[in-house]
């Protein structure tokens, strides 16, 4: 029997933590064929999670970092001691559902298809509309431009304004994409090892963008399942206590999480380097708001 360990990274989201593991034990683990692993690393949470998870579900596999380390390397003291086959990484703040029985089918698919590296289903968020970040293309520079700028929405039908969430194409098949999100990915470990963990200069955000591009880099097609869907409760994993500075914080890495991806992706195209000083005005206004 082959082995999926699911990897859960929290930090202060307790009362969301709750509720992904009990939707995983009612909605997914009786049903999966797989022998499954869950591991929550817990990224010095000030919250009861550790006492929680130690006391409540001592079967789980869990990994106390003394600091807040963030998305990517508090994913990667998991993904380093990993020797599951397959992989899926979770945010603290999903919800399985009745639609959600079925993830082995994402599995199989990477089973199936020797050049598919990574899936994802659908995820929506809680008003049942679908997060976008589950259905990304690569970040060019126009197409971030028309995304920010409104364009996206004006035009929701046009190619050349919607490559930013690829909305042209059909989102009721199962298709190709450039990147998804970190809340919610499945990987074949052996290709993840090959390619290299997260690139821990991302302390969060972007850094699944990075790594779905070098997933493509090394010919490894990123699938959009949309027939297994899973609720994404968003900006609520570490904030239900934030406070104000913590909120604009994140918003900063947020912002400052493209200025490295296009520094790291970016830098060597001679088009960036005209128009690099305008993409650091930019954030600098946005992280100033």
């Amino acid at each position: 029997m082959k082995t999926l360990e699911i990897i859960i990274v929290s930090y202060n989201s307790l009362v969301w933590l709750k509720k992904t593991l009990n939707s995983l034990n009612q909605f997914y683990l009786p049903y999966s064929k797989y022998n499954i692993i869950i591991t929550v690393v817990d990224n010095a949470s000030t919250d009861d999670t550790v006492n929680f998870l130690e006391t409540e579900h001592p079967s789980i596999n869990l990994i106390k970092s003394d600091i807040n380390l963030g998305f990517s390397a508090g994913n990667n003291l998991a993904l380093k001691k990993s020797n599951a086959d397959y992989i899926m990484l979770l945010n603290s703040d999903m919800e399985l559902t009745e639609k959600s029985k079925n993830i082995d089918v994402l599995i199989e698919y990477l089973e199936s298809n020797q050049n598919a590296g990574m899936t994802t289903p659908k995820l929506l968020l809680s008003d049942g509309k679908l997060d976008m970040a589950c259905h990304r293309g690569e970040p060019g520079l126009m197409d971030v431009f028309f995304y920010f700028a409104g364009f996206e929405k004006l035009f929701p039908k046009v190619k050349f304004f919607t490559k930013y969430h690829m909305l042209y194409k059909d989102f009721l098949t199962i298709h190709e994409v450039d990147a998804i999100t970190g809340a919610c990915m499945i990987m074949k470990t052996e290709v993840l090892k090959k390619i290299g963990y997260f690139d821990e200069r991302f302390f969060m955000y972007s850094e699944d963008m990075d790594l779905c591009r070098r997933f493509r880099e090394k010919g490894y097609k990123i699938i959009f399942y949309p027939e297994i869907e899973i609720i994404h409760h968003k900006y609520k994993s570490g904030l239900s206590s934030a406070d104000k500075n913590t909120k604009k914080n994140i918003s900063n890495h947020f912002y400052n999480s493209f200025i490295l991806y296009y520094d790291k992706h970016y830098n060597n195209i001679w088009y960036y380097k005209m128009v690099r000083p305008f993409v650091h005005i930019f954030v600098y206004l946005k992280i100033k708001k």
